[in-house]
């Protein structure tokens, strides 16, 4: 087959079943996490954000909203436990890592974009889950689930700095988002460039 004459529809193909085994990848590492005896117990960690990291740097970050949107649906349809809170949480947060990852990368296409990419997203990421959980996600799961009381308390037990709504976001909900994004990187960094991930994909693309 001529490669040069592929039509244009057949690197959309491509991309939409990349997409879609990407999603349902990070689907099942959503099930794979684990507590840190420093944070709260409903802060569970994971690094199910990574196939869309892989997704934003292969194929942009519009590919990467994709997967982690998909990601959070499918998991409400599957194991929805918050009425839906944690996955409008998670869909929030992880587009605000990988978006400017995948920025920044598409205008460097370099490791060190892909660093300098890491350290904005990062930090978008922080701020953004420490404004979104003041606000929106705490409020809304205190009025459903627990009372504000009961979840400040968790997060006391295990750090006797929080006493209240804005102790709990700054040193619990901040470090533990910075944790979860340096994670993320740093696997996705050796997924991409140390396996090579990144070139196949592009050889494949091709």
């Amino acid at each position: 087959m001529n490669q040069t004459a592929a039509p244009k529809n057949s690197l959309t193909t491509y991309k939409i079943v990349n997409i879609a085994i990407l999603s349902l990848i990070s689907l099942a590492m959503k099930f794979f996490y684990f507590t840190i005896p420093i944070f709260p117990a409903f802060l569970e960690l994971d690094i199910s954000d990574l196939p869309a990291l892989v997704g934003t740097i292969a194929f942009g970050p519009v590919a990467g909203v994709f997967i982690v949107l998909v990601k959070n649906l499918l998991h409400f349809v599957v194991n929805n436990q918050t009425a839906g809170i944690g996955e409008l949480a998670n869909f929030v947060v992880g587009i605000s890592l990988v978006i400017p990852i995948g920025i920044v990368y598409r205008i460097t296409r370099s490791v060190k974009g892909y660093f300098v990419g890491s350290v904005v997203g990062i930090v978008s990421m922080v701020v953004v889950a420490c404004v979104f959980n003041y606000f929106v996600l705490i409020p809304a799961f205190a009025r459903m689930f627990l009372p504000m009381e009961a979840i400040i308390g968790m997060a006391a037990a295990v750090n006797d700095s929080v006493v209240d709504l804005w102790t709990l976001v700054l040193f619990a909900i901040a470090p533990f988002n910075i944790l979860k994004g340096l994670a993320v990187v740093i696997a996705g960094y050796f997924v991409l460039f140390k396996f090579n991930l990144l070139k196949h994909i592009k050889v494949k693309e091709s």
